[in-house]
C-alpha cells in the first residue's frame, strides 16, 4: 500500500498593513512573516533624500569656499561620494538575515553598554543635525517661491516630515520611490540649465588646485555621503533573509551615488557661473533658469528636504531606541519621532543665521565621528564571519566588548587633534601643512587598526555557527515587553 501525497501547507502569514498605518514596536526584530519587498527599492530609498539643496551645496562648496576649478572638484566628490556609497551597499546587505537595524548590529562590536555612545551621536547626528540642516535648506527654498516668512515655511516643512516618520517604515519607502520619480526630473532638467550657463573652464577664485582643497572637497563629500551609513540596514531589514546580498549592495550603493554626485556636480558648476553669490546659494542657484524651472526646482528643494528628513527622523528615533532607552508603549518609536521633530525645529530656527558655515562643519565633524566607527564595524564584521549575533545583541544578553568604545574613542581622539580643519578647531598638523582634512581617513584606518588588535586582546564572546542562528531574534528592544 502506498501512502497518499500530503500537501505542505504555507506558514501562517501576519496580513500586510496599510503603508498609511503607524508602524507600532520600537527597535525589535522584524520576523520572518511580516519581511516584505524587493532589493531594488532600496535604489529609490537612497536616491530620494539626496536630491535636495544640501547636496548641490556641497559642490558649491568645493568650488566657493575651497577655491578648487570645476574637475578638480568633481575628482575629489567623486572619490568622498564613492567611498560613501560603496559603505553604504555593504552595510544595506546586514539587515536581511537578523532583521534588525544599524545601530543595533552595531552592538557586536561595542557591546550593549558601549554602543550608547555610538547610538547616541547617530541620535544627536541624525535625528537633530541632519534633521536641522535639511529642514533649513527645504525652507528657503519655499519661502524663496512663495514669499511667505521663513520661519512659517519652516513649520510647514518640520510638520510634514514629521508626520511621515511617525507613520513609520513602508510610508517612508513609499514617499521615497515617488520622490525619485518627480524630483529627478526636475532636477534633471535643473542640472541641464545650470550646465548651459556654466563657465567650466572659467578662473577660479583662490587661484586653482591646491592639495588641501581637493582634501576638503573629498572629507566633505564623504561626510554626506557616508552620512547615511548609520542608517542602512534601517531599511533594507524587512526583506525577506534570502534575498540577493548583491543586488542589495548595487541598489543602494548606487542610489546612494547617484543621487549624491548629480546633484553635487550641478552645485560646483553652478558656482562657476558670473554673479554666483554663496551667501544666498539658493536664490543664486535658481536666478539663471526659466521661471517655470526655477519654481518647480525650488518646490523640489522642498519636498527633497522632506525626503531626506523623513529618514533621518526615523533613523534618529531608531538610534535613540538601541541606546537601550526603555519606553513602555506600544508606539514608543513614533513618540520619539515627534519629539525629534519638536525639537529639530527649534534647532533649525536657530540657524537660519549663517547656515552655509554651519554646514560646512557639520559635514566634517559627521565624518569625523562615521569613519571611525564605521573602520570598527566592518573589521568586527570580517572577525565575526560565519558566526550568528541572536546571542549577543539582546537587551539580557548583557554583552560587552570594550575594544569598540576604546578604538572609537582614541581613534577619533588623536585624528581630530592632529588632522581636523575646521573653523573651530585645526588640528596640529593641519596646521603644521596645507593638507586640508584628513581625519576621516586617518581616523577609518587607526580605528580598524586599534578594533583588530583589541579584540585579539580582549577575546570578546563569539556566536555560535551561523547554521544555528535562530529563525527570530528575540529581546533586542528594552521595552520588547510591549511589542
Amino acid at each position: 500500500m502506498t501512502n497518499a501525497p500530503t500537501m505542505e501547507t504555507e506558514p501562517a502569514r501576519t496580513p500586510r498593513t496599510s503603508a498609511a498605518s503607524i508602524e507600532s514596536g520600537g527597535i525589535e526584530a522584524i520576523p520572518a512573516e511580516r519581511r516584505h519587498g524587493s532589493p531594488w527599492q532600496l535604489m529609490a530609498t537612497w536616491t530620494a533624500p539626496n536630491l535636495e539643496f544640501a547636496t548641490i551645496f556641497v559642490g558649491v562648496i568645493a568650488v566657493a569656499f575651497f577655491g578648487l576649478g570645476f574637475w578638480q572638484a568633481m575628482l575629489a566628490l567623486v572619490i568622498g561620494t564613492a567611498f560613501g556609497a560603496a559603505s553604504q551597499g555593504i552595510l544595506s546587505t546586514w539587515g536581511p538575515r537578523e532583521g534588525l537595524a544599524q545601530m543595533v548590529i552595531g552592538r557586536t562590536a561595542f557591546g550593549n553598554r558601549g554602543n550608547i555612545l555610538p547610538a547616541a551621536l547617530n541620535t544627536v547626528m541624525a535625528g537633530l543635525g541632519w534633521f536641522a540642516v535639511n529642514s533649513v535648506s527645504g525652507a528657503f527654498a519655499l519661502a524663496t517661491l512663495t514669499g511667505m516668512p521663513t520661519v512659517l515655511a519652516l513649520l510647514i516643512i518640520v510638520v510634514i516630515e514629521v508626520v511621515v516618520a511617525f507613520i513609520g517604515h513602508d510610508l517612508v519607502q513609499l514617499f521615497e520611490r515617488y520622490a525619485t520619480y518627480v524630483l529627478g526630473a526636475i532636477f534633471l532638467v535643473a542640472t541641464v540649465t545650470i550646465f548651459l550657463h556654466a563657465n567650466l573652464a572659467g578662473p577660479v577664485k583662490g587661484g586653482g588646485f591646491s592639495f588641501a582643497g581637493f582634501t576638503l572637497t573629498a572629507a566633505a563629500a564623504f561626510g554626506y555621503a557616508a552620512g547615511w551609513n548609520p542608517y542602512a540596514s534601517d531599511y533594507s531589514r524587512y526583506l525577506p533573509a534570502n534575498t540577493s546580498t548583491k543586488a542589495i549592495a548595487w541598489a543602494a550603493g548606487l542610489g546612494n551615488f547617484v543621487g549624491c554626485i548629480v546633484l553635487m556636480a550641478a552645485g560646483a558648476a553652478a558656482a562657476t557661473i558670473a554673479g554666483f553669490n554663496p551667501d544666498d546659494p539658493t536664490a543664486s542657484f535658481t536666478a539663471s533658469m526659466p521661471v517655470v524651472v526655477r519654481d518647480l526646482t525650488l518646490l523640489a528643494i522642498a519636498v527633497g528636504a522632506i525626503a531626506a528628513n523623513a529618514l533621518n527622523i526615523y533613523s534618529g528615533a531608531m538610534s535613540f531606541l538601541a541606546a537601550g532607552i526603555k519606553i513602555p508603549f506600544a508606539l514608543r518609536r513614533a513618540i520619539v519621532a515627534l519629539g525629534f521633530g519638536v525639537i529639530g525645529f527649534f534647532i533649525a530656527w536657530s540657524a537660519l543665521a549663517d547656515a552655509g558655515t554651519k554646514y560646512e562643519n557639520f559635514l566634517l565633524v559627521i565624518a569625523y565621528w562615521i569613519a571611525p566607527w564605521l573602520g570598527i564595524v566592518l573589521t568586527d564584521r570580517v572577525l565575526r564571519r560565519g558566526t550568528e549575533i541572536a546571542s549577543l545583541v539582546p537587551a539580557h544578553a548583557r554583552y560587552r566588548n570594550p575594544a569598540g568604545v576604546i578604538a572609537l574613542v582614541v581613534a577619533g581622539f588623536l585624528s581630530i587633534w592632529l588632522f581636523s580643519n575646521q573653523t573651530f578647531y585645526t588640528g596640529l598638523l593641519a596646521k603644521a601643512a596645507p593638507i586640508g582634512d584628513l581625519t576621516p581617513l586617518v581616523g577609518f584606518v587607526l580605528a580598524a587598526l586599534l578594533y583588530w588588535g583589541l579584540f585579539r586582546l580582549f577575546k570578546p564572546a563569539l556566536g555560535a555557527p551561523l547554521s544555528q542562528r535562530p529563525a527570530d531574534v528575540i529581546g533586542v528592544d528594552a521595552a520588547d515587553d510591549v511589542a
